[in-house]
């Protein structure tokens, strides 16, 4: 039984604390846990630093390893440092006399155009034989494909210094194999022929070089993407009528044409800085004829002693392929706001 009366307290019948535990709120404010405080009393970090914390060492390692000597670099295309000054440790500021000279030198743009041609050549090689060979992985059976893909990776690592001892050797002029092939097949001018004669030849042999070494990346490749284009489709279109063109340009390039477009990027920028190749092969010879912008910067800088002139030719290197990129890179864009 309840008493009220004044100043009197009231006692809670019995069936209270069956209401009570009915009320999730108030028997949550009373007996809920509370949160535990940090460690040391200090304030946990914003979740949307973690994943700036987490790149923090690899951006870093970036900026020294890169950054800093390409600011180097880019002082130093702002200076007039030969052999003499290099020794005697003086760096006169020469302001834009380096990059004037390269402008008005008509060796600087004959270099240029020969490493956009060669450049240009190498990519269509690359990503046509590239694409048919893994079309052609897509269609053989597991074993062949086994042989393939393992001939394929043997010749895509194969050290670059290495392969170009081996092309050197097929194209030698007394021991070479090229020369005994064309007399074996009856050509005439071929005792001790020369391959390596102009800088054209030269570029030639570079160029079958470089596309045996690429060749690799885009054929694994396109047979991997190859592996996402569904069956129903090719089957739909042999029932069209489709032949092998028509099913290729309506069915697989429409389907991989993102990985053509970054695929083609990266040749791009693997070509046009290969310097091991064109440099191990002939060094740029004869008479640099053979160089391309990479090879042209190292000669002055190395053989010539023209540090400055070098810097500049490396930085102007690095300007007209972003230049060249940026019209590549708003076509990727695009495709992917199509998508």
């Amino acid at each position: 039984m309840t008493v009220h009366s004044q100043g009197a307290t009231t006692s809670a019948p019995e069936d209270a604390p069956l209401e009570s535990a009915g009320r999730p709120e108030a028997n949550a404010t009373r007996t809920g846990p509370s949160r535990p405080s940090p460690r040391g009393g200090r304030k946990p970090l914003p979740s949307g630093w973690l994943p700036y914390l987490l790149i923090g060492p690899a951006v870093l390692s970036l900026a020294t390893l890169l950054l800093y000597p390409l600011i180097k670099n880019v002082i130093l295309s702002f200076q007039d440092i030969n052999k003499i000054e290099f020794i005697q440790r003086k760096y006169p500021f020469a302001g834009f006399a380096n990059y004037t000279e390269l402008l008005g030198d008509s060796n600087f743009w004959t270099v240029v155009v020969r490493s956009f041609a060669f450049t240009l050549a190498n990519v269509v090689l690359i990503m046509v034989l590239g694409s048919l060979i893994g079309i052609l992985l897509n269609k053989l059976g597991t074993w062949m494909r086994l042989v393939l893909s393992m001939a394929l990776v043997m010749a895509w690592a194969m050290p670059i210094v290495a392969s170009v001892q081996v092309f050197k050797w097929l194209f030698d002029e007394q021991f070479g194999v090229m020369n005994w092939v064309m007399r074996t097949a009856g050509f005439s001018g071929y005792e001790q022929h020369n391959w390596m004669a102009t800088g054209l030849s030269t570029l030639v042999i570079v160029t079958v070089l470089v596309v045996w070494g690429s060749i690799p990346f885009v054929a694994l490749n396109m047979y991997a993407g190859l592996t996402t284009v569904g069956a129903e489709l090719y089957e739909a279109a042999r029932m069209d009528g489709a032949n092998g063109w028509q099913t290729f340009w309506k069915i697989v390039f429409p389907n991989l044409k993102p990985f053509f477009l970054i695929t083609t990027f990266l040749e791009v920028i693997w070509v046009f800085k290969a310097f091991t190749q064109v440099y191990a092969m002939n060094k740029g010879g004869p008479d640099r004829a053979s160089e391309i912008l990479p090879v042209f910067a190292y000669v002055e800088g190395q053989s010539q002693a023209h540090y400055g002139l070098a810097a500049a030719i490396s930085v102007l290197t690095i300007l007209i392929l972003v230049i060249v990129m940026s019209f590549y890179f708003r076509l990727i864009l695009k495709q992917e706001e199509e998508q």
